[in-house]
């Protein structure tokens, strides 16, 4: 945990806040904090800044919040095949720690009908993972998410609503195709499409070309679900980050 996130609903009426889960153990246990000392906080969707620790115990922590600074929004929105739930669970905290704006789960020809059925597709389930990879990146910015268990009418009637952008970029194995231009309008970010662990089929392929995405590959190699989304977004903010202003800011350091 890099950054303790609170829910807003735990922040009492006089501005403290009293911890008794992971967090609390994760600050004794492996911070060693003491009374006075301050460690990275913030509230869940919300601002950034610092807690003062104010108690600490075998019963728990109490801490005082100063949240007062606005972290970068999002970068990316993630259109995802349903994966193997083992897989979903271990992708739910690494989207979220690379800044992933909005997820939406699509049914796709080669998606096993059952997959719709796991727990990972439940918010009491999968919004924990979440708020574990902020912590985890020191962000505040829960994804949204969106389950869309019919392919055609989320792609004809859904798709332009949600991602709104006109940088859309379609992950599918073959001859790599360089890394495209990522920086979405003002106001929008570039949606990345990623299909099943058997791929995306012709049809598929084809209404989403039809709505505007490009073909985006970096090879031929046929990848598991979480380690394409690892790598191909990875890939993505390395070259968001290089240039423009972002590569200046680099140069800097």
């Amino acid at each position: 945990m890099n950054r303790i996130l609170f829910e807003p609903d735990e922040l009492l009426a006089d501005g403290t806040a009293w911890l008794t889960d992971a967090r609390a153990e994760h600050l004794r246990r492996v911070l060693r904090v003491v009374p006075g000392q301050t460690v990275a906080s913030g509230t869940v969707n919300g601002l950034a800044g610092v807690s003062r620790v104010l108690a600490t115990g075998e019963a728990g922590v109490r801490l005082c919040p100063a949240h007062d600074a606005a972290l970068p929004e999002p970068w990316l929105d993630l259109l995802l095949a349903v994966p193997r739930p083992k897989v979903l669970k271990r992708l739910w905290p690494q989207l979220a720690a690379l800044g992933v704006g909005r997820v939406v789960l699509l049914n796709a020809a080669k998606v096993e009908k059952c997959y719709f059925s796991s727990q990972w597709l439940e918010p009491g389930f999968y919004r924990p993972l979440l708020i574990e990879g902020l912590m985890q990146a020191g962000l505040t910015r829960l994804p949204e998410v969106t389950v869309a268990p019919r392919f055609k009418p989320f792609v004809e009637d859904e798709l332009d609503r949600l991602f709104p952008g006109p940088v859309r970029l379609l992950a599918h194995p073959g001859p790599p195709t360089g890394v495209p231009p990522c920086d979405g309008a003002r106001g929008s970010r570039p949606v990345l499409a990623v299909g099943p662990e058997g791929g995306w089929t012709d049809y598929e392929t084809g209404h989403l070309r039809a709505r505007g995405f490009r073909l985006f590959s970096l090879g031929e190699r046929i990848l598991r679900s979480d380690t394409a989304c690892i790598a191909l977004i990875a890939v993505l903010e390395y070259a968001r980050l290089s240039s423009g202003p972002q590569r200046s800011k680099l140069a800097d350091k």
